[in-house]
């Protein structure tokens, strides 16, 4: 079978990936596609158990390790722990991340706090120790944000939770300018997703009286008719850490079925 230039672009075999969040969802998906491209991954999550099956899942191509995303320390043991085993890292895939909503007068501050920590620190901490670990190998590095839809379309019950993606965003462009100015060979950008479909939405199912009908409200939201699935953000992290992304840094890609480009045509009658 001829190799076409689109397939080698896309190849990661070799390389090194970190994602945190995959115990689930869009880190998992994450973690599985970077795999199917070649990826050796290290599946990282405070959930040991499911970070443990999504390793297992894709079998000898995989390992896990504990991490809490908002402790410098613990970013510290991980990637030190990738480096003395694995030799070298290539790409950081930051997917952890949570959810709150509500009435912004309601915003308890530890709420608020840990929406930050994990949305926003977390991904702090990951860039920073990253880039050490990536800076001085001398060869290409790519840093991904999984942010949100929020972070760039304010909503009037996720006061705290846009605050913190819209933290990301500009991270993201902050560390690819840092980067280049350096002088590094690494790369940075975001992915910011429409709703998806994953477990991250079933504390709110609640509030829609069943899930069905949370997901069939969410989707007469999006242009396209349905929610993201973590399959596709995870395509979308794939590309941004190839070489078919080699002179894309400091960028975004929408992940929303053309959500943010307009109005959905179900707002038309």
């Amino acid at each position: 079978m001829t190799t076409t230039i689109e397939t080698r672009l896309m190849d990661l075999t070799g390389r090194v990936a970190f994602v945190t969040g995959g115990a689930s969802g869009i880190g998992r998906a994450t973690a599985h596609a970077l795999a199917a491209q070649g990826a050796r991954v290290i599946v990282a999550d405070i959930n040991e158990t499911g970070g443990w099956e999504t390793a297992d899942a894709i079998g000898t191509a995989a390992g896990f390790v504990h991490l809490d995303v908002t402790e410098e320390t613990a970013w510290c043991r991980a990637l030190d722990y990738v480096i003395s085993t694995e030799g070298r890292l290539d790409i950081l895939a930051n997917v952890a991340g949570i959810g709150l909503g509500g009435d912004f007068e309601d915003l308890a501050l530890a709420d608020w706090n840990r929406l930050m920590a994990v949305n926003a620190t977390g991904p702090f901490l990951g860039c920073k120790h990253a880039i050490r670990a990536m800076a001085g190998s001398g060869r290409p590095g790519a840093i991904i944000n999984v942010g949100s839809i929020a972070a760039t379309h304010a909503a009037p019950d996720l006061g705290g939770y846009c605050a913190s993606k819209g933290a990301l965003r500009m991270l993201s462009k902050s560390v690819a300018l840092y980067c280049a100015h350096k002088g590094y060979p690494i790369r940075c950008n975001a992915v910011h997703p429409t709703y998806v479909d994953s477990e991250m939405l079933d504390p709110i199912a609640a509030l829609y009286g069943s899930r069905e009908a949370m997901v069939q409200a969410m989707a007469r939201l999006v242009p396209v008719g349905r929610l993201a699935k973590p399959a596709d953000v995870a395509a979308a992290v794939v590309y941004l850490a190839s070489d078919a992304a080699g002179m894309v840094t400091g960028t975004e890609l929408f992940v929303d079925g053309g959500q943010t480009a307009g109005i959905a045509p179900s707002h038309f009658g």
